[in-house]
């Protein structure tokens, strides 16, 4: 790994942990997860914009594939693992840590490490962190409009939707081409691998989001169905 990225990884550290103390103080009233997911939203937004700043060539975004890493790919990566790191470290101060998470995030970090160690195959990584964090932000906007008190309103369900709309674009369609695209190139096996076990985390996630969803609507209707059974009672 070249000298340059370990310290952009090192100051990536340091910054996403500043950013979160910043966010802490000026929302003093909100909740520890409240305050990282802030954090977690911004680190999203990074890693779309940056992901896109690295395509080499709009009229083949995965290409070149099974390649040397591009200086833009390779900091893009550099900034993604340090949020990873900063957040696994997060989470040990959070009451409500869960295990799966920080397994998440030691998989990411060593996955992400090899990657740039080596400084190979950064268009498929670059592709997959791209596919994966274009949904985040949707997915912690209904997390925060939870703690701010819009909870089963229209609003929150709106989020839910949009969430889950982006998500099946991203996972399920984005998804497939990149791991086709990825076992078809001459990749090392731990990269395609590392591409098949994220298409399977995402069909899975993808089945439990769409239970969620049919699950909101249906008690959306069978909500408004009592109300108005409630106003023709009154009536009569």
């Amino acid at each position: 790994m070249e000298d340059y990225i370990i310290k952009l990884i090192v100051l990536g550290v340091i910054s996403w942990s500043v950013t979160f103390l910043l966010v802490r103080m000026i929302l003093p009233n909100r909740s520890f997860d409240f305050c990282n997911r802030v954090v977690s939203t911004i680190h999203a937004c990074l890693a779309v914009t940056l992901s896109c700043l690295s395509v080499q060539d709009w009229r083949c975004p995965v290409c070149p594939l099974a390649s040397k890493s591009s200086h833009k790919q390779m900091q893009t990566l550099a900034v993604t693992l340090a949020y990873m790191t900063y957040d696994l470290g997060c989470g040990l101060f959070d009451n409500h840590a869960k295990l799966d998470n920080s397994i998440h995030h030691l998989v990411s970090i060593l996955g992400i490490g090899a990657g740039l160690g080596h400084q190979m195959c950064g268009t498929e990584m670059v592709t997959a962190l791209w596919i994966t964090e274009i949904s985040s932000p949707f997915l912690h906007m209904r997390e925060l409009l939870k703690e701010l008190g819009y909870k089963d309103t229209d609003l929150n369900l709106f989020a839910d939707i949009l969430f889950a709309v982006i998500f099946t674009f991203a996972r399920m369609v984005g998804g497939p081409y990149l791991l086709y695209a990825t076992l078809s190139a001459d990749n090392p096996l731990l990269i395609k691998a590392m591409a098949l076990g994220l298409q399977l985390v995402s069909a899975f996630w993808f089945y439990k989001i769409a239970r969620m969803v049919k699950y909101k609507l249906t008690r959306r209707g069978t909500r408004k169905e009592l109300l108005q059974a409630n106003k023709q009672t009154k009536l009569n």
